[in-house]
């Protein structure tokens, strides 16, 4: 057996002994969040290699800030792993049941889906984030993150390894491949004998490799080239904020927008307030014919490759368009069917957006970043789920189950 294989027997028999913990998980994340907090200046030590090593490589400053951890933020991931501890166990809840005319009762309970896979890049809070949740609902877990972030992901496993082991369960459900090549993750996508589910976090790149090379059952999750269009009834200084919070708060994040449709009517007035609020993040506006006419030279001659990019830095594209039509055929022609807005005061307009776009997510009059789990009130969340089944949007613990049906009689037959 291959080190990876060896890791995906380890992870099935851990799975076992976890979809029926109980309790015990809870145990085993307070201990975790403990020990993540313990530990922080010990995290923050592997954690500032990987970012020497990300300068070396020249990574841009919005993938040093996705890369890097500090108190603060192991105190936040500390912080939610207890938040997890907190919610309801989806395990065992019972979906729906009832008695058959033959006297069957027929239950239809929740249960793990099993062994998950995950591969992620640069962000080592994924590391502890997709673990715990992995296992309140019961799965045992294999991660895969990138090179960028493998001191900080190493240092956060072992820390929940040791906690996990000291509440009573196997160390195994939570395990790392240390091997960052690509060929660890074609075998992974391979583990068609211990894996039971594999979900891609990440770019465009990532997540279509995963998709076109897996040959177990793929999530497809993260890829954000999400959409605003600026409708001619929009209120201006509402569209701007909206805008202005949606590309710069956190531009590396897949909720965050990358092209701005602005309705031509609206255009002349729109863009100058758009623009000046971009401008106090220095956001790089990339735009087509009409938008640099009105805007000036100052924008990017805007190309077909920007309507298709996920930047996740402060660039944003901008097209004018003639009517709603033509807005929401461009969203249907680019968009990784994450999250998309509309800003207007027209009510018929609004609801044409959200009836017409296809995607997890569809905003009225509000920012894209709300697009989140804990923002949704679901709690924590593993990933932007951008496909149709098994599940889509934030996937929480619930989305994290398979459901099993349980039949009792008393001595019937067919």
């Amino acid at each position: 057996m291959t080190v990876i294989e060896k890791m995906g027997a380890k992870a099935k028999k851990a799975s076992k002994m976890l979809s029926i913990a109980g309790e015990k998980k809870n145990d085993a994340l307070k201990a975790i969040a403990k020990a993540l907090t313990d530990n922080a200046e010990k995290i923050i030590e592997a954690n500032k290699i990987d970012l020497e090593n990300g300068r070396q490589n020249n990574l841009s400053e919005s993938l040093l800030d996705r890369l890097m951890l500090d108190d603060s933020r192991i105190k936040g991931i500390a912080q939610g792993v207890l938040e997890v501890a907190a919610l309801p166990d989806p395990v065992g809840t019972v979906i729906s049941g009832g008695k058959r005319p033959n006297g069957l009762e027929i239950t239809k309970v929740r249960v793990p889906i099993g062994v998950i896979g995950i591969i992620f890049e640069s962000r080592p809070n994924v590391t502890a984030d997709a673990a715990v949740l992995c296992l309140k609902s019961g799965n045992a877990v294999i991660l895969r993150g990138g090179k960028e972030a493998i001191n900080s992901n190493k240092c956060i496993t072992g820390i929940m390894q040791d906690a996990i082991e000291s509440a009573g369960l196997d160390r195994n459900c939570v395990q790392l491949i240390e091997d960052t090549s690509r060929q660890s993750s074609v075998e992974l996508m391979c583990l068609t004998d211990y894996l039971d589910v594999l979900i891609p976090r990440g770019g465009k790149g990532l997540i279509r490799a995963v998709v076109e090379n897996a040959k177990v059952p793929v999530i497809e999750t993260g890829a954000g080239n999400c959409h605003v269009y600026v409708d001619e009834s929009a209120d201006i200084d509402m569209a701007a904020n909206i805008i202005y919070n949606a590309k710069t708060s956190r531009p590396s994040v897949c909720n965050a927008i990358e092209t701005v449709l602005v309705h031509k009517n609206i255009a002349e007035k729109a863009l100058p307030v758009i623009k000046a609020r971009l401008d106090e993040k220095n956001v790089q506006i990339r735009g087509c014919d009409e938008t640099r006419k009105i805007l000036g030279d100052s924008v990017i001659p805007a190309d077909e490759s920007d309507w298709e990019t996920e930047y996740g830095d402060y660039i944003l594209a901008v097209k004018t368009v003639k009517d709603i039509d033509e807005a929401t055929e461009h969203i249907a022609k680019y968009s990784t069917g994450h999250s998309e807005c509309i800003i207007t005061k027209d009510y018929k307009n609004a609801k044409k957006f959200t009836s017409v776009v296809d995607s997890a997510a569809v905003y009225v009059n509000a920012s894209t970043r709300f697009t989140d789990g804990g923002m949704f009130g679901l709690g924590a969340e593993i990933g932007i789920s951008t496909q149709k089944l098994h599940t889509r949007g934030p996937m929480g613990l619930n989305e994290l189950t398979s459901v099993k049906f349980i039949i009792e009689g008393d001595g019937q037959v067919r």
